[in-house]
């Protein structure tokens, strides 16, 4: 089904457009820094070309490359956590392959529920599900890390619902990532640092240029390369020593970020081989090579054999992510006026897993220790045909009139591991107790659980947009969609804004959205170790289709539906300074999470009477929860002009609160039986409501004197808390306030950076003894800044 699709494209794209007489796009503006980025044109969330920031009827952040590089990182998604304080990034440890590829969060939400463009077109998700006990579980989100940081011109995040614009997924907002697109001038830096422990040291090296390519048309390059080391910030074990636990005084775990090299690169070509005709494409490239950690297994532990490791195992996860995307497509205006823009976009990320010192306990002396676990992998191919007219109707300004049509299609691939690593030995332990099978940490895919699943969808939209004078401006837009797997549905949006005056305006929009059921969260299937109160289980999810899931409650997914209101005041009293305060209702109706980790004897002994041992848990998406999210964002921004130089101020702040509306009835088939057990519990209920920071706030500074640059950014993260099945185990986590500094020396196109970041080494509080694995694991993973302590850095760079 998706061939025919992608020969239209080619033939779409390719075709000669004589029809076409003139370009339908401006040059981009130029690069600005935060504080002066009223006047910006920007392309998300409207469909008028001249649009500016201060005149948008929903609330939209700018991120310019300066304000990028003032934060120390060449992580995009770490970057903007930093940049706005709508958006949570945690640092998660000991979560499979979450650790090296993790979700970010945009108002509070999950990490699938916002959209990512590049250049204006959807950018593919990851093959990625995260499952285990993080932020953003059971999400497939897009790899933002992918995507080099040096190729970005800028980035344009849309604070607001906009599936009536874009489709599926854009219910949080949307995060469009602009590519650098110059024909001339380019740079190259190296970057050096280490953390204030000793630990985690890191070097990139990147680099962008353009090139002219005749009279009307560039190509931009850019590229970067990396190494980070691992951190550890375990502490010995404190517990009860006995022959299956851990030594005593002796630290065997490891607890941070992982071990990683990457590398990225990426592309933007335009060229306009006749008046009229700009054709364009874009592409990205990277790969990760992640080393991350499980749970140690003691020397005694049942799943250890001493002949291979008589002091215990630390077991290894690596993860290699592969991610490519690719755009074609052609632009113009035809004669009479229409603007049209054709394009073909096809991204892959494909994600390995491998296990390293391990073992596969049912295989005995002779097991391996190495093991390859299987593979990941989805497939996004889009056409997409969009048309816009400005249409006379007797107003003081024409009506921006847009429609279009897109075709989407989708695959999943769950590739199997080899055979050692998901085998059945079928040994019986000195106990008597089955040995547990496959490989320790991340058992492999089997066979049965491999496959191949695809769909497509279809839709059509219409969006107009008119000035009614000076003062007021409206827009309406709707679409429809159909997907093959689960029908159609059709989302729609009103946006306004009204000027009191050049120095006041109020705006706000609704808006209906929609969720599609990724491929993932229909399909995966695999088995995890998860610490549940301490204790080892061995978790598998099942597909929501499978027998087993069915048995114990399982429905087919639908999508998720949701309704927001946005309604904001924007204050520029003088020139420089300009604050704008949104408040927002975001309603989601069937909302997809991850159901708790179904354990206990009757499930053990549930799933080994239909024939699966070695397991002792299980779970699977459901559409289980209604939810209502209500919150403020505040953001200003001031330019002080001094005797010596500028100083560029700016403030921000989030506030959202998620309750749960409505929880679906338990199945009654966990209730039947030996099974007493609970679909949604209080675990995953607070990983909604209370687990990430309800409040984010982050006050910045920039002063530029002459070749002289200071900065400094302090930013205080709200508490959160962690749930657990026993209420005695709860805890709350305070609020924090970290800071970070630099300074930068110009002079002949070099650059040099010192710079710290958390440069009063501030760590989240401990976890209490009964849920720190015996005092092993001293920190949450919820963390919303980590707990890696201070990061010092060195950077310089050429630009020209």
């Amino acid at each position: 089904m998706q061939r025919r699709p992608l020969a239209l494209a080619l033939v779409l794209v390719l075709a000669s457009p004589a029809a076409l007489a003139q370009s339908s796009t401006a040059d981009e503006p130029a690069p600005r820094d935060r504080a002066t980025t009223l006047d910006t044109l920007i392309v998300t969330g409207t469909r008028v070309a001249d649009r500016t920031v201060a005149e948008s009827s929903s609330p939209i952040d700018i991120i310019s490359p300066e304000t990028l590089e003032a934060t120390g990182t060449v992580e995009l998604a770490t970057a903007l956590s930093r940049a706005l304080p709508s958006l949570n990034f945690p640092r998660p440890a000991i979560t499979d392959g979450t650790d090296a590829v993790r979700p970010a969060q945009l108002r509070g939400l999950a990490p699938d529920q916002v959209l990512v463009l590049v250049n204006g077109k959807r950018r593919h998700t990851t093959a990625l599900i995260n499952l285990n006990g993080s932020q953003g579980r059971g999400s497939s989100p897009v790899d933002l890390n992918a995507i080099p940081i040096s190729a970005i011109e800028r980035v344009e995040v849309l604070r607001d619902g906009a599936s009536a614009q874009y489709g599926s997924d854009a219910i949080a907002g949307v995060i469009n990532v602009v590519l650098k697109g110059s024909d001339a001038g380019g740079g190259i830096a190296a970057r050096y640092g280490q953390h204030s422990a000793g630990d985690g040291e890191q070097y990139q090296l990147s680099g962008d240029g353009g090139i002219a390519l005749g009279q009307a048309g560039f190509l931009h390059l850019a590229a970067q390369a990396g190494h980070q080391d691992q951190t550890d910030r375990a502490r010995p074990f404190q517990g009860t020593v006995t022959p299956s636990s851990a030594p005593a005084g002796v630290v065997v775990q490891r607890y941070g970020d992982p071990e990683v090299d990457s590398r990225a690169a990426s592309y933007n070509l335009e060229i306009s081989p006749a008046e009229g005709v700009v054709f364009y494409s874009f592409g990205t490239y990277s790969r990760r090579d992640a080393l991350s950690n499980g749970f140690f297994r003691p020397a005694g532990d049942n799943r250890n054999i001493p002949e291979i490791y008589p002091d215990g195992f630390l077991p290894n996860i690596r993860n290699i992510a592969d991610d490519r995307a690719g755009v074609l497509g052609m632009r113009g205006t035809t004669a009479g006026g229409t603007g049209i823009d054709i394009s073909f976009n096809h991204g892959i990320n494909h994600l390995t897993f491998d296990v390293e010192n391990s073992l596969n306990r049912s295989l005995g002396p002779t097991s391996p220790t190495r093991f390859h676990s299987g593979a990941l992998e989805v497939t996004q191919n889009v056409l997409n045909l969009d048309f816009n007219r400005p249409v006379d109707i007797g107003l003081a300004y024409p009506l921006a009139l847009a429609w279009g049509a897109e075709w989407r299609g989708e695959k999943f691939n769950q590739s199997p591991g080899d055979p050692a690593s998901y085998a059945d030995g079928n040994l019986i332990l000195p106990d008597d107790s089955r040995a547990p099978p496959g490989a320790q940490v991340f058992p492999g895919f089997r066979p049965a659980n491999a496959g191949q699943h695809d769909r497509h969808s279809y839709s059509a939209y219409l969006d107009a947009e008119a000035d009614f004078g000076e003062r007021f401006s409206a827009g309406l837009a709707v679409r429809y969609e159909n997907y093959s797997d689960f029908g159609n549905t059709t989302s729609g949006k009103l946006s306004g804004r009204y000027a009191f005056s050049d120095a006041v305006a109020l705006r706000g929009t609704v808006s209906t959205g929609f969720r599609a059921p990724s491929l993932q969260q229909q399909h995966f299937q695999s088995t995890a170790t998860n610490f549940i109160g301490g204790v080892p289980f061995e978790v598998r999810t099942f597909a929501v289709d499978d027998p087993i899931a069915v048995a114990l409650g399982s429905e087919p997914l639908k999508a998720e539906e949701s309704t927001n209101f946005s309604l904001g005041l924007v204050l520029q009293p003088v020139e420089a300074l300009y604050v704008t305060v949104d408040a927002y209702r975001i309603d989601i109706d069937d909302r997809i999470i991850l159901s708790e980790n179904l354990i206990g004897d009757a499930v053990t002994e549930f799933l080994e009477d239909r024939g699966i041992f070695g397991v002792t848990g299980g779970r699977y998406f459901t559409n289980a929860i209604d939810t209502r999210t209500r919150g403020i964002d505040l953001v200003g921004t001031y330019r002080w002009g001094l005797a010596a130089g500028n100083l560029d101020l700016t403030a921000g702040l989030n506030y959202n609160d998620t309750d749960i509306e409505a929880i679906a009835p338990n199945p009654p088939e966990l209730e039947t039986g030996d099974l007493d057990l609970e679909r949604i519990g209080r675990v995953e209920r607070g990983r909604v409501t209370v687990g990430a920071p309800s409040d984010k706030f982050f006050l910045s500074g920039t002063w530029h004197t002459g070749p002289w640059r200071f900065a400094a950014a302090a930013t205080r993260y709200g508490e959160f808390e962690v749930l657990n099945t026993d209420p005695a185990r709860d805890q709350t986590f305070g609020a924090e306030w970290t800071l970070d500094v630099s300074a930068s020396y110009a002079i002949d196109g070099w650059d040099f950076t010192l710079g710290a970041d958390n440069v009063f080494n501030e760590y989240p509080d401990e976890v209490i003894f009964v849920n720190s694995n015996a005092g092993q694991l001293p920190y949450s993973a919820a963390s919303p800044f980590g707990f890696n302590g201070a990061f010092v850095y060195a950077r310089v760079g050429y630009t020209w």
